[in-house]
Protein backbone atom coordinates (compact mmCIF):
# COMPACT_ATOMS: atom_id res chain seq x y z
CA UNK A 1 0.00 0.00 0.00
CA UNK A 2 2.81 2.21 1.16
CA UNK A 3 4.62 1.86 -2.41
CA UNK A 4 0.98 2.89 -4.30
CA UNK A 5 1.14 5.92 -2.40
CA UNK A 6 4.73 6.92 -3.39
CA UNK A 7 4.29 6.31 -6.75
CA UNK A 8 1.68 8.47 -6.71
CA UNK A 9 3.13 11.41 -4.74
CA UNK A 10 5.70 11.40 -7.41
CA UNK A 11 3.20 10.97 -10.60
CA UNK A 12 1.73 14.14 -9.50
CA UNK A 13 4.93 16.29 -8.70
CA UNK A 14 6.06 15.23 -12.54
CA UNK A 15 4.09 18.34 -14.23
CA UNK A 16 5.22 20.48 -11.63
CA UNK A 17 8.68 20.28 -12.47
CA UNK A 18 8.40 21.36 -16.07
CA UNK A 19 6.63 24.69 -14.64
CA UNK A 20 9.19 25.09 -12.47
CA UNK A 21 12.61 24.82 -14.98
CA UNK A 22 10.45 27.32 -17.37
CA UNK A 23 9.83 29.59 -15.00
CA UNK A 24 13.35 29.55 -13.74
CA UNK A 25 14.67 30.38 -17.03
CA UNK A 26 12.00 32.94 -17.96
CA UNK A 27 13.89 34.98 -15.17
CA UNK A 28 16.99 34.38 -16.18
CA UNK A 29 16.02 35.72 -19.94
CA UNK A 30 14.54 38.54 -18.21
CA UNK A 31 17.58 40.02 -16.46
CA UNK A 32 19.71 39.05 -19.15
CA UNK A 33 18.12 41.12 -21.68
CA UNK A 34 17.68 43.76 -19.12
CA UNK A 35 21.59 43.46 -18.28
CA UNK A 36 22.13 43.54 -22.16
CA UNK A 37 20.08 46.66 -22.99
CA UNK A 38 22.30 48.65 -20.36
CA UNK A 39 25.72 47.18 -21.71
CA UNK A 40 24.68 48.63 -24.99
CA UNK A 41 24.04 52.03 -23.56
CA UNK A 42 27.69 51.97 -22.57
CA UNK A 43 29.10 50.54 -26.25
CA UNK A 44 26.53 52.60 -28.32
CA UNK A 45 26.14 55.97 -26.35
CA UNK A 46 24.40 57.28 -29.55
CA UNK A 47 21.91 54.70 -30.34
CA UNK A 48 19.00 57.02 -28.61
CA UNK A 49 17.21 54.23 -27.50
CA UNK A 50 17.85 52.11 -30.56
CA UNK A 51 19.59 48.95 -29.47
CA UNK A 52 20.34 46.26 -31.28
CA UNK A 53 18.23 42.97 -30.45
CA UNK A 54 20.53 39.65 -29.65
CA UNK A 55 21.76 38.04 -32.14
CA UNK A 56 20.22 34.63 -31.55
CA UNK A 57 17.75 32.67 -33.47
CA UNK A 58 15.94 29.38 -32.43
CA UNK A 59 17.88 26.47 -32.69
CA UNK A 60 17.56 24.49 -35.88
CA UNK A 61 15.13 22.34 -36.35
CA UNK A 62 16.10 19.03 -35.06
CA UNK A 63 15.24 15.68 -36.97
CA UNK A 64 12.58 13.76 -36.34
CA UNK A 65 13.30 11.71 -33.51
CA UNK A 66 13.62 8.39 -34.30
CA UNK A 67 11.01 6.08 -33.79
CA UNK A 68 11.01 5.24 -29.42
CA UNK A 69 13.57 8.49 -28.79
CA UNK A 70 11.42 11.29 -27.21
CA UNK A 71 11.61 14.81 -29.00
CA UNK A 72 13.48 17.71 -27.38
CA UNK A 73 11.51 19.52 -24.92
CA UNK A 74 10.31 23.76 -25.21
CA UNK A 75 12.36 24.09 -21.86
CA UNK A 76 16.03 22.38 -23.38
CA UNK A 77 15.24 24.74 -26.41
CA UNK A 78 15.03 27.84 -24.06
CA UNK A 79 17.66 26.98 -21.97
CA UNK A 80 20.37 26.41 -25.13
CA UNK A 81 19.08 30.15 -26.23
CA UNK A 82 19.75 31.56 -22.85
CA UNK A 83 23.29 29.95 -22.46
CA UNK A 84 23.99 31.63 -25.83
CA UNK A 85 22.97 34.89 -25.02
CA UNK A 86 24.58 35.33 -21.98
CA UNK A 87 27.92 34.60 -24.12
CA UNK A 88 26.83 37.62 -26.31
CA UNK A 89 26.17 39.55 -22.99
CA UNK A 90 30.05 38.32 -21.70
CA UNK A 91 31.40 39.83 -25.24
CA UNK A 92 29.33 43.26 -24.87
CA UNK A 93 30.57 43.37 -21.35
CA UNK A 94 34.51 43.47 -22.07
CA UNK A 95 33.42 45.69 -25.04
CA UNK A 96 32.11 47.83 -23.00
CA UNK A 97 35.36 47.66 -20.28
CA UNK A 98 37.62 48.49 -22.98
CA UNK A 99 36.42 51.55 -24.07
CA UNK A 100 35.76 52.69 -20.38
CA UNK A 101 39.76 51.68 -19.90
CA UNK A 102 40.45 54.02 -23.64
CA UNK A 103 38.37 56.69 -22.32
CA UNK A 104 40.58 56.78 -19.31
CA UNK A 105 43.68 56.79 -21.09
CA UNK A 106 42.76 59.89 -23.06
CA UNK A 107 41.55 61.83 -20.00
CA UNK A 108 44.45 61.26 -18.14
CA UNK A 109 46.80 62.36 -21.50
CA UNK A 110 44.22 65.65 -21.76
CA UNK A 111 44.44 66.28 -18.41
CA UNK A 112 48.37 65.79 -18.50
CA UNK A 113 48.68 68.49 -21.16
CA UNK A 114 46.26 71.03 -19.15
CA UNK A 115 48.75 70.39 -16.14
CA UNK A 116 52.20 71.08 -18.15
CA UNK A 117 50.39 74.02 -20.12
CA UNK A 118 49.33 76.09 -16.80
CA UNK A 119 53.06 74.88 -15.47
CA UNK A 120 54.44 76.62 -18.59
CA UNK A 121 52.16 79.80 -17.88
CA UNK A 122 52.68 79.86 -14.35
CA UNK A 123 56.18 80.28 -14.69
CA UNK A 124 56.40 82.94 -17.31
CA UNK A 125 57.24 80.84 -20.42
CA UNK A 126 56.01 81.99 -23.45
CA UNK A 127 53.77 80.27 -25.74
CA UNK A 128 55.49 78.26 -28.97
CA UNK A 129 54.31 80.17 -31.73
CA UNK A 130 54.79 79.12 -34.82
CA UNK A 131 57.52 81.05 -37.62
CA UNK A 132 56.20 83.36 -39.78
CA UNK A 133 56.86 81.51 -43.42
CA UNK A 134 60.09 83.46 -45.01
CA UNK A 135 60.92 85.86 -41.66
CA UNK A 136 64.61 85.39 -40.85
CA UNK A 137 65.75 84.88 -37.52
CA UNK A 138 66.47 88.44 -37.13
CA UNK A 139 62.35 89.14 -37.37
CA UNK A 140 62.05 86.13 -34.62
CA UNK A 141 64.15 87.62 -32.12
CA UNK A 142 62.99 90.80 -29.77
CA UNK A 143 65.02 93.92 -30.82
CA UNK A 144 67.61 95.04 -28.62
CA UNK A 145 67.71 98.48 -26.95
CA UNK A 146 70.21 100.80 -28.86
CA UNK A 147 73.23 101.51 -26.68
CA UNK A 148 73.55 104.52 -25.14
CA UNK A 149 76.19 106.81 -25.32
CA UNK A 150 76.32 108.30 -22.36
CA UNK A 151 76.42 104.91 -20.57
CA UNK A 152 78.82 103.62 -22.40
CA UNK A 153 81.13 106.88 -22.16
CA UNK A 154 80.82 106.29 -18.35
CA UNK A 155 81.34 102.98 -18.71
CA UNK A 156 84.46 103.16 -20.41
CA UNK A 157 85.91 105.97 -18.00
CA UNK A 158 85.07 104.00 -14.76
CA UNK A 159 87.27 100.88 -16.79
CA UNK A 160 90.16 103.77 -16.82
CA UNK A 161 90.53 103.90 -13.15
CA UNK A 162 93.71 102.46 -12.15
CA UNK A 163 93.50 99.73 -9.20
CA UNK A 164 96.05 99.52 -7.24
CA UNK A 165 98.28 96.38 -6.95
CA UNK A 166 100.23 97.05 -3.85
CA UNK A 167 99.72 93.22 -2.98
CA UNK A 168 97.74 94.07 0.12
CA UNK A 169 94.53 93.22 -0.86
CA UNK A 170 92.90 95.68 1.75
CA UNK A 171 94.71 98.90 1.23
CA UNK A 172 94.19 98.07 -3.05
CA UNK A 173 90.39 97.88 -2.49
CA UNK A 174 90.16 100.84 -0.26
CA UNK A 175 92.50 102.86 -2.99
CA UNK A 176 90.36 102.03 -5.25
CA UNK A 177 86.91 103.39 -4.07
CA UNK A 178 89.22 106.65 -3.02
CA UNK A 179 90.00 107.21 -6.56
CA UNK A 180 86.25 106.53 -7.70
CA UNK A 181 85.43 108.92 -5.47
CA UNK A 182 87.81 111.08 -6.54
CA UNK A 183 86.72 111.00 -9.80
CA UNK A 184 83.16 111.93 -8.42
CA UNK A 185 82.05 108.28 -10.03
CA UNK A 186 79.88 108.24 -6.60
CA UNK A 187 77.82 104.95 -7.19
CA UNK A 188 80.54 103.13 -8.07
CA UNK A 189 83.13 104.32 -5.27
CA UNK A 190 79.50 103.54 -3.34
CA UNK A 191 79.30 100.09 -3.84
CA UNK A 192 83.46 99.49 -3.40
CA UNK A 193 83.64 101.13 -0.25
CA UNK A 194 80.49 98.87 1.29
CA UNK A 195 82.19 95.93 -0.23
CA UNK A 196 85.47 96.82 1.58
CA UNK A 197 83.58 97.50 4.75
CA UNK A 198 81.72 94.28 4.79
CA UNK A 199 85.30 92.78 4.01
CA UNK A 200 87.07 94.19 6.32
CA UNK A 201 85.31 95.65 9.27
CA UNK A 202 88.13 95.55 11.76
CA UNK A 203 90.87 96.61 8.91
CA UNK A 204 92.60 100.48 9.80
CA UNK A 205 90.95 101.41 6.62
CA UNK A 206 87.72 100.51 7.66
CA UNK A 207 87.61 104.32 9.58
CA UNK A 208 88.95 106.06 6.54
CA UNK A 209 86.20 103.55 4.43
CA UNK A 210 83.17 104.38 6.60
CA UNK A 211 83.66 108.43 6.64
CA UNK A 212 84.32 108.37 3.07
CA UNK A 213 81.49 106.86 2.06
CA UNK A 214 79.52 109.40 4.00
CA UNK A 215 81.35 111.97 1.83
CA UNK A 216 80.17 110.28 -1.07
CA UNK A 217 76.38 110.21 0.05
CA UNK A 218 77.00 114.04 0.75
CA UNK A 219 78.37 115.31 -2.67
CA UNK A 220 75.42 113.38 -4.07
CA UNK A 221 72.72 115.36 -2.32
CA UNK A 222 72.08 112.78 -0.22
CA UNK A 223 72.17 114.52 3.61
CA UNK A 224 70.03 111.54 5.12
CA UNK A 225 71.92 108.21 4.37
CA UNK A 226 75.55 110.83 4.84
CA UNK A 227 74.32 111.76 8.43
CA UNK A 228 73.94 107.54 9.03
CA UNK A 229 77.36 106.76 7.54
CA UNK A 230 79.03 109.33 9.97
CA UNK A 231 77.17 108.52 12.87
CA UNK A 232 78.01 105.11 12.54
CA UNK A 233 81.86 106.04 11.87
CA UNK A 234 81.80 107.83 15.02
CA UNK A 235 80.16 105.00 17.67
CA UNK A 236 81.63 102.07 16.17
CA UNK A 237 85.30 103.65 16.04
CA UNK A 238 85.55 106.79 18.09
CA UNK A 239 89.22 106.13 18.19
CA UNK A 240 89.17 105.58 14.49
CA UNK A 241 91.77 107.88 11.99
CA UNK A 242 88.81 109.25 10.25
CA UNK A 243 86.09 109.40 13.12
CA UNK A 244 86.62 113.64 14.05
CA UNK A 245 85.92 114.06 10.21
CA UNK A 246 82.81 112.04 10.40
CA UNK A 247 81.60 113.89 13.37
CA UNK A 248 82.78 117.31 12.11
CA UNK A 249 81.02 116.19 8.65
CA UNK A 250 78.16 114.70 10.55
CA UNK A 251 77.04 118.43 11.80
CA UNK A 252 77.29 119.48 8.45
CA UNK A 253 74.13 116.39 6.83
CA UNK A 254 72.05 117.68 9.64
CA UNK A 255 72.54 121.45 8.84
CA UNK A 256 71.40 120.34 4.87
CA UNK A 257 67.98 118.16 6.41
CA UNK A 258 67.27 121.44 8.23
CA UNK A 259 67.97 120.21 11.93
CA UNK A 260 70.03 123.49 12.99
CA UNK A 261 70.07 122.53 17.15
CA UNK A 262 70.91 118.75 16.23
CA UNK A 263 73.75 120.44 14.09
CA UNK A 264 74.69 122.27 16.99
CA UNK A 265 74.99 119.95 19.44
CA UNK A 266 77.24 117.41 16.95
CA UNK A 267 79.18 120.68 17.04
CA UNK A 268 79.52 120.88 20.50
CA UNK A 269 80.61 117.34 21.16
CA UNK A 270 83.10 117.73 18.59
CA UNK A 271 84.74 120.62 20.54
CA UNK A 272 84.22 117.95 23.44
CA UNK A 273 86.15 115.32 22.07
CA UNK A 274 88.35 116.52 19.68
CA UNK A 275 88.62 120.32 19.49
CA UNK A 276 92.35 120.44 21.27
CA UNK A 277 93.50 117.59 18.57
CA UNK A 278 91.25 118.29 15.73
CA UNK A 279 93.21 119.73 12.53
CA UNK A 280 93.19 123.19 11.42
CA UNK A 281 91.01 122.10 7.85
CA UNK A 282 88.39 120.31 10.27
CA UNK A 283 88.50 123.04 12.84
CA UNK A 284 87.34 125.17 9.77
CA UNK A 285 84.54 123.24 8.67
CA UNK A 286 82.94 123.32 11.82
CA UNK A 287 83.25 126.55 11.98
CA UNK A 288 81.70 127.54 8.97
CA UNK A 289 78.96 125.20 10.19
CA UNK A 290 78.36 126.55 13.42
CA UNK A 291 77.77 129.28 11.17
CA UNK A 292 74.72 127.93 9.19
CA UNK A 293 73.29 126.35 12.14
CA UNK A 294 73.44 129.69 13.80
CA UNK A 295 74.47 128.01 16.92
CA UNK A 296 75.20 130.32 19.74
CA UNK A 297 77.58 130.75 21.89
Amino acid sequence: MRGFVLIALVMAALPAAPALAQSNVEQRVGKLEKEMKAVQRKVFPGGGGQYFEPEIAPAPAAPAPAPGTPASSPIADLTSRVDALESQLAGLTGQAEQNAFKLRQLEEAFNKYKADMDARMNAGAPPAVAPVPGAGAAAAAPPKPAPNPANEARKAAVAAIERPSSGDAAEDAYLYGYRLWAAKFYPEAEVQLKSFIEKYPNHRRASYAQNLLGRAYLDQGKPALASVAFYENYQKRPKGERAPDSLAYLGQALVQLKKPADACKVYDEFDDVYGPTASAGLKDVVAKGRVSAKCTG
